[in-house]
């Protein structure tokens, strides 16, 4: 009924009348002039009018609640809503104001016209364009320079984010993150609706007043807080959604794959001169008495599902005359599109702004965050379900009809299966649980001494608590079984900071100055426990009475504390808005390092130079900003284990005699030089923009060299140790990014604003050790490290075989030579270089379409230049026998009849053997074309609103990972993921993954 009752509402006829007023510039120093000429319209309609010589205007409107659209060269557009007959005033906002906008940097914020860093700010309209649950996923492709990798589609997928590249080899290439002035070390489950916005520091510039920690650039993120105008203001943003499986692998089916065992069993004699069991089709549960298979069974689509998901928003903003509040509470349910994987979050966040005095403001921001999880397991290549789901032989049902879960094992035939669990069984019955628990906030007290001079000092703390509950039942086979597993962890970790530091802010005539001054200290604790056990009865208790396993496991405990002291300045002056200096600097002291080399010093320069305000190109219309800036500075990376310098101890327990005793053993060798790795960058740019800000470029050049790498030098094996840690080697990473943005087409009824960035980065070793030796980091294989770094070629580089194809017949004696016969793989005698898993190009095109009051965003994204290790081929191509595989190991392999191929010959594993090396034929092209987003949504007018009392509503419909046009060389789910999350080589390298769901979403917005 109340539906209906809006909508007789809005046929209800109104009657028009005249609206009148006048136009002034918001120049208060000229006195608040009249301008003429400035373009009056009706949103959403044609009808127009333009002001006369005093400024004035008068327009026929439909109603009260028409909204007026105010638009002239050299001035901001505006919209004004007539409440009522009276004469209208509008203050129009000359576009160089646009140069006046904030932007934090750090301790404190500048005019945007005054960097000389590269700086790039990131709204919450921007972060939260897509429904996402993940702040970073919303930074993908918004920023040059800035890399984002979702790597999974699990709802707590964690992305690895690289800001101009990688340059360190055994410390973290995480950048630095700092949430209100206080930094977090893991912003994964922060809730991105609490985000205003971000500020994403690149360069030296902008970063080297963090110090030894900005060498991976650091990310500013302000959280909301309270209203910004008088009043109280309640908002709701919320959505659901569903994920499907965009498209499955293409696997062998039940005939198949009986097949492909067929043909194995066939080509025995070929490789052995054993015997090997006839092949047969008898076993009752599994074949009929023709030998036709009963079951055909997809386990791509057992294991998946539609996942549902929702997300809700409340908050409550308010505004008093010395002191603003905000409310902000999240839930979120989010499911994953594999059994049981699902992820939920509770949220809480209050601030409280005031200034009692008008020498003192204080406020207060605190946060409350919860979640919990079922993980799906993505890390190794194990019998886990992201890998079993796609290897599990067709011919199995889920359950036999009696209800018994099936496995590989329960065959007669001999067929030599490897022991597979089926992905069903361990989705369903295997627990991953996770619980997070975070606490965050600051408080802050500043003193405003006198005129542009503040004392600020700030006290800040995060706190996490995490525990881990595992358990793996009796009878998952080549897992648990038959004794069942379980393990449980808790991890804790506390950081605090103390920052006091002025700021000086003052203008003068021609000159501007802003600096800060400061101090700061940080400390973070981390401890944890941990036990497990195995030998379970029966699977009643889980890891719930831990003490009913026959074979406890010894408990362990861990505790590790850091420490820094740092002092800071930062010195910024304009003179005539044209010419821009900005000095920084900053002493660190760590706990980290070595004793002979605590502190640290990290300075850096930038110079700017706004060309269009000179005399020569002031007058030129045409030309809004032309500016050129160019910075050069050193920052530091002290991301390293603590107590890596000094010689430490390890404790255990070992049995002697049959008795278990103490033990304790130098694990370490001293290095009390130990110092940071340094890197000095060298950034030079330029922003433009043209035709009143229709039209804007910021181009970038960046130069990065890293030095003193943190690397193991080896030492006499006298010492009893094979090397120390020791600060060794150098990376370079060079590059260029391009932001273009525009406005090609604005009426009153359509606006088209595209924006283009993409962003191109060389990475190249430099120096390894003394002699530049090889190192083999991994993750390793079956051929041993799948990544070498050598000096000349970039991080990331694969090593592997070249495959030159498969020996033919006619090429038997050249086979013989190497040991091989005809039918297998043609590889290279030797290890090459075959791929690298960081891309060149990563770019975004991403378009903004207005009708009326329609919106429609269609975002794509790009990566060129990458390859994708296939670690999967070994399973699925390389050693038929043992397992499922893709449909090409039957159509596309070699036989006397089809000899040109890569794909070897059919053979049984289990009996014969296999052929399987790392080679560059598991190496895929993995550049790719995404519709990461396409979304539409409709905002309701002021008349609409007005009725229902609303301040504003929005409904939108969108589509994320709408298609992917990638190479057919790849053959897995998705070209950007990773089976090796913690180790940093493993990007690109993956033994199959949790694949990326299309989702489908409905959602609102609402203000009241």
């Amino acid at each position: 009924m109340a539906s209906v009752a809006i909508v007789l509402l809005c046929m209800l006829p109104s009657t028009g009348f005249t609206a009148s007023g006048v136009v002034r510039t918001a120049d208060a120093s000229q006195g608040n002039p009249v301008i003429e000429g400035v373009r009056v319209t009706i949103k959403g309609g044609y009808t127009g009018t333009i002001t006369n010589s005093s400024g004035q205007f008068s327009i026929e409107v439909p109603a009260v609640g028409s909204v007026l659209v105010f638009n002239h060269v050299g001035y901001q557009s505006q919209e004004v809503e007539v409440k009522d007959r009276q004469p209208v005033e509008v203050l129009l906002l000359p576009s160089d104001e646009l140069l006046r906008e904030v932007v934090v940097v750090g301790y404190g914020t500048q005019r945007k016209s005054d960097l000389t860093g590269s700086v790039a700010v990131l709204s919450a309209d921007a972060l939260l364009m897509a429904p996402v649950s993940n702040a970073l996923q919303g930074m993908k492709g918004r920023v040059a320079g800035v890399n984002v990798f979702l790597n999974s589609g699990s709802p707590s997928g964690s992305p690895r984010i690289l800001i101009r590249g990688l340059g360190t080899i055994n410390s973290s290439s995480n950048p630095l993150f700092v949430v209100d002035g206080v930094v977090m070390e893991n912003i994964q489950f922060l809730n991105p609706n609490d985000i205003e916005r971000m500020e994403v520091l690149k360069d030296a510039s902008s970063t080297a007043i963090y110090g030894a920690r900005g060498a991976n650039g650091v990310i500013l993120i302000s959280t909301k807080r309270g209203a910004k105008a008088g009043g109280t203001i309640v908002s709701y943003d919320g959505f659901a959604n569903v994920g499907v499986l965009p498209r499955k692998l293409p696997v062998l089916n039940a005939a198949e794959y009986l097949e492909v065992l067929e043909r194995g069993f066939a080509n025995h004699s070929k490789y052995r001169n054993t015997d090997i069991p006839a092949f047969t089709r008898s076993d009752p549960r599994l074949f009929d008495a023709q030998g036709n298979p009963l079951y055909d069974t997809d386990w791509q689509e057992e294991s998946m599902r539609t996942a549902v998901s929702h997300n809700h928003q409340l908050a409550v903003q308010t505004r008093a005359d010395k002191s603003s509040f905000g409310a902000f509470l999240n839930f979120a349910n989010m499911q994953g599109i594999m059994l049981n994987s699902a992820l939920e979050r509770i949220n809480g966040k209050i601030a409280y702004d005031a200034q009692p005095q008008k020498w003192l403001s204080l406020g207060i921001n605190m946060l409350a965050n919860y979640t919990w999880e079922n993980e799906t397991d993505e890390g190794g290549g194990y019998q886990m379900p992201r890998r079993s789901m796609l290897e599990m032989a067709p011919i199995f049902p889920v359950k036999f009809p009696d209800g018994t879960w099936s496995n590989s094992s329960m065959i007669t035939d001999r067929y030599g299966l490897e022991a597979i669990p089926n992905p069903v069984h361990v989705l369903t019955t295997q627990d991953r649980l996770r619980k997070r628990q975070q606490l965050f906030g600051n408080a802050y007290l500043t003193f405003h001494i006198l005129p542009g001079l503040d004392l600020r000092t700030q006290f800040g703390f995060d706190k996490h608590d995490n525990n881990i509950q595992n358990y793996s039942p009796t009878d998952l086979i080549n897992i648990s079984a038959p004794l069942g597993t379980a393990y449980l962890e808790n991890q804790r970790s506390f950081y605090w900071q103390e920052e006091t530091y002025l700021n000086y802010n003052k203008s003068s005539g021609d000159h501007r100055i802003n600096s800060v001054l400061g101090l700061s200290w940080q400390q973070r604790t981390n401890e944890g426990n941990w036990v497990t056990a195995q030998g379970f009865a029966d699977d009643f208790f889980r890891f719930n009475a831990i003490q009913a396993a026959s074979q406890p496991g010894a408990p362990g405990s861990s505790h590790n504390k850091w420490t820094m002291n740092s002092y800071f300045l930062r010195g910024g002056y304009t003179y005539k808005n044209r010419y821009l200096l900005t000095v920084t600097g900053r002493i660190d002291g760590s706990s980290r390092f070595g004793e002979n080399n605590k502190y640290g010093i990290f300075p850096s320069a930038g110079l700017g130079w706004v060309i269009s305000e000179e005399p020569f190109l002031r007058d030129i219309q045409k030309l809004d900003e032309l500016k050129i800036r160019s910075s050069f500075g050193v920052t530091g990376n002290t991301e390293i284990p603590a107590y890596l310098t000094l010689g430490t101890i390890s404790s255990g327990t070992t049995l002697i005699n049959g008795t278990r005793v103490s033990q304790s053993f130098i694990n370490r060798l001293p290095n009390p030089n130990l110092e940071w790795e340094k890197t000095r960058q060298f950034d030079v740019g330029f922003d433009l923009s043209l035709f009143n800000r229709r039209l804007t470029l910021t181009m970038d050049y960046y130069y990065k060299l890293t030095t003193d790498l943190l690397l193991d030098r080896p030492v006499p094996t006298s010492t009893g140790f094979t090397g120390v840690r020791d600060n060794i080697g150098s990376v370079s990473n060079r590059g260029i990014e391009v932001m273009l943005s525009g406005t090609p087409v604005s009426n009153g009824t359509f606006k088209w604003q595209p924006t283009l960035n993409f962003t191109f980065n060389k990475n190249r070793i430099e120096a390894l050790g003394e002699n530049n030796e090889d190192i083999f980091p991994g993750p390793s294989f079956v051929s041993g490290s799948m990544v070498i770094l050598r000096v000349g070629e970039p991080l990331s580089s694969y090593w592997g075989f070249k495959r030159l194809g498969t020996w033919g017949t006619h090429e038997a004696d050249e086979a013989a030579a190497v040991g091989a016969i005809p039918g297998e793989a043609k590889r290279s005698p030797d290890r090459h270089v075959i791929g690298n898993g960081l891309p060149d190009w990563v770019g975004s095109f991403l378009n903004h379409v207005s009708y009326k009051n329609f919106d429609l965003t269609v975002d794509l994204q790009f990566v060129y230049g990458v390859e994708i290790m296939q670690q999967f081929m070994h399973s699925m191509e390389d050693r038929t026998g043992y397992s499922n595989g893709l449909s090409a190991t039957l159509y596309q392999s070699w036989t006397e009849n089809n000899q040109n191929t890569m794909i070897q010959q059919i053979r049984n594993g289990p009996y014969t053997g296999q052929n399987s090396q790392i080679d560059d034929h598991w190496v895929a092209n993995g550049s790719y074309l995404r519709g990461n987003l396409i979304s539409l949504g409709y905002n309701f007018g002021a008349a609409s609103l007005n009725r229902l009392n609303l301040k504003g509503l929005r409904i939108y419909a969108s589509v994320q990972n709408a298609f992917l046009i990638k190479s057919d060389e790849f053959k897995g789910y998705d070209p950007e993921a990773t089976s090796h999350g913690g180790n940093q080589w493993g990007q690109n390298v993956f033994f199959h993954q949790y694949p990326n769901p299309r989702t489908f979403t409905l959602g609102t917005s609402f203000q009241f």
